[in-house]
């Protein structure tokens, strides 16, 4: 079978080496607007089944002429997220199964289409949105009722470089992508209230919280997009007392970018006395001081908590997975979870594990335990530990950020 892989950035190498291994795959087609970079990384892994070719995305036509001339079976979408829309419409228009690592979106309004012409659309199928998703919903089918439940997802250096530079901070994802969400709106559930926050407002202490994770000790919390819109894709009840997707950093990012907030320094908006906006500014300038040397590593973090109740008992379900940077192929933990985690659902969909066509989710569509296992295969292992609780006492962890 043939896919076509748009876009092979830091995640997107990784979802090429997964699928040059794959005898479900016979040849990949990558497209990318920088291919001088990509031909010489292809030559220096040796790669066997890619052929490459140059992409223009930002034109609606040439991209849907690139997809719907590729002769793939099915299209993965690894470009920045505001072309995630474009793709999966060229996808569908020819009548190709689509897989990408973002935020479903308007790819949602695509379902009752993709049914109709039998295509399989599987968006959220990364990081954080993807594994966290799956893992919660394997946590909230542990539990007979649920009272609450968290996602945390978390990037950063390994702690021997974590204070290396002033931000305790390195790049393993489109810097970019990173201060946009620093900007991003969040909406998270309190003692059964749905609380909005502006994206001015993510990094203020009130909003924010501490995590003990094992091995790395206390990390920042802070709210990371619209946890309530998860509510129904969980199968949850309106009446759910806590909810929250949340962004873990080392101690004292929160303080640093609230600031940063404060002072308007993330606004995407050329200032009067600048050509460019003061995001664009903040790229360009910190991104040449935030990269890993050859020898360092990143490490990610997943846990989902989900507490309530099982046979009358009150339960808390947490799950963890922590992956660091594999040096053997240079692919950072951010490249491997997001990337490994794409093209096992590309797999599983070319193999017909996942069959069924429309708009899916992570969370009940994807075969867990095929999902789990592959993700062992790659070396990124999670665990799960149940524990009894006082439901009338427990709250979730709310100890904000100094």
């Amino acid at each position: 079978m043939k896919v076509l892989l748009l876009g092979m950035g830091l995640q997107g190498k990784a979802v090429a080496q997964s699928l040059e291994k794959s005898p479900l795959v016979k040849e990949i087609l990558v497209l990318d607007n920088n291919l001088d970079s990509i031909n010489k990384y292809v030559a220096e892994i040796g790669f066997k089944k890619i052929t490459t070719g140059a992409l223009n995305a930002k034109s609606e036509s040439e991209l849907h002429k690139s997809v719907s001339q590729s002769g793939a079976d099915l299209v993965i979408m690894m470009l920045p997220v505001e072309f995630g829309s474009s793709v999966a419409r060229a996808a569908l228009d020819a009548g190709i199964h689509f897989v990408s690592s973002g935020y479903a979106g308007e790819i949602a309004l695509m379902d009752r289409e993709a049914k109709a012409k039998g295509v399989i659309m599987l968006p959220e199928m990364g990081l954080d949105p993807g594994i966290d998703l799956i893992l919660g919903g394997i946590a909230v089918g542990m539990l007979d009722r649920v009272d609450g439940l968290y996602s945390y997802g978390g990037g950063v250096p390994e702690p021997a470089h974590k204070d290396d530079n002033p931000l305790s901070y390195k790049i393993s994802w489109s810097f970019e992508g990173v201060l946009k969400a620093y900007a991003r709106d969040a909406v998270v559930i309190r003692e059964g209230e749905q609380i909005d926050i502006p994206g001015n407002s993510i990094f203020k202490p009130e909003n924010t919280h501490m995590v003990d994770i094992a091995g790395l000790g206390s990390m920042e919390a802070y709210p990371n997009g619209d946890a309530a819109k998860f509510i129904s894709a969980f199968g949850l009840d309106k009446n759910i007392r806590h909810m929250g997707r949340f962004a873990l950093r080392w101690p004292g990012h929160c303080g640093f970018w609230g600031t940063m907030a404060d002072l308007g320094l993330l606004a995407d908006k050329p200032a009067d006395t600048l050509p460019v906006s003061p995001r664009e500014f903040l790229v360009k300038a910190l991104s040449p001081k935030l990269q890993y040397a050859d020898g360092e590593k990143d490490i990610v973090i997943i846990r989902v908590e989900a507490w309530g109740e099982k046979d009358g008992v009150g339960k808390r379900v947490t799950w963890d997975l922590i992956d660091s940077r594999d040096l053997e192929t240079g692919l950072f933990a951010m490249n491997r979870t997001v990337g490994y985690t794409t093209a096992i659902a590309a797999k599983m969909i070319l193999s017909g594990k996942i069959n069924a066509p429309g708009v899916l989710s992570p969370i009940k569509d994807v075969p867990t335990e095929d999902f789990l296992r592959e993700l062992e295969l790659v070396g990124i292992r999670s665990q799960c530990r149940v524990e009894d609780i006082d439901l009338g006492r427990y709250e979730p962890t709310s100890t904000p950020v100094a």
